[in-house]
C-alpha cells in the first residue's frame, strides 16, 4: 500500500467511524421549544472527545486493514479471489 492509498483509506475510515461515534454520550435538551416542541442539538456534544475517539478507533481499524492488505491472505492477484483471464 502506498502512502497516498494509506492516507485515503484512513480518511475514509475516519469519516465512516465519525458517524458511528457521534451518538455516544449525547442527551437531548431537557426543555423543548414551546412553539415547535423541537429539542434541537445536544446541550454538550463533546466534539473534541468524539474527534479524538474517532481518530484512535480509525487508527486501530486502519492497522487491521493494512495488516490484511499486506499479509497476502486477501489478494485479487492469486488465491481464491484471483481475477482469472479468460
Amino acid at each position: 500500500m502506498s502512502w497516498f492509498t494509506g492516507v485515503v483509506v484512513y480518511l475514509l475510515t475516519w469519516w465512516v467511524l465519525l458517524f458511528a461515534v457521534l451518538p455516544f454520550g449525547t442527551h437531548p435538551v431537557e426543555n423543548a421549544d414551546d412553539v415547535s416542541g423541537w429539542r434541537g442539538a445536544p446541550q454538550h456534544p463533546r466534539m473534541g472527545r468524539k474527534v479524538l475517539m474517532t481518530s484512535l478507533v480509525a487508527a486501530v481499524v486502519w492497522l487491521g486493514i493494512y495488516a490484511l492488505m499486506t499479509s497476502g491472505w486477501l489478494s485479487f492477484r492469486h488465491g481464491w479471489l484471483a481475477m482469472h483471464d479468460h
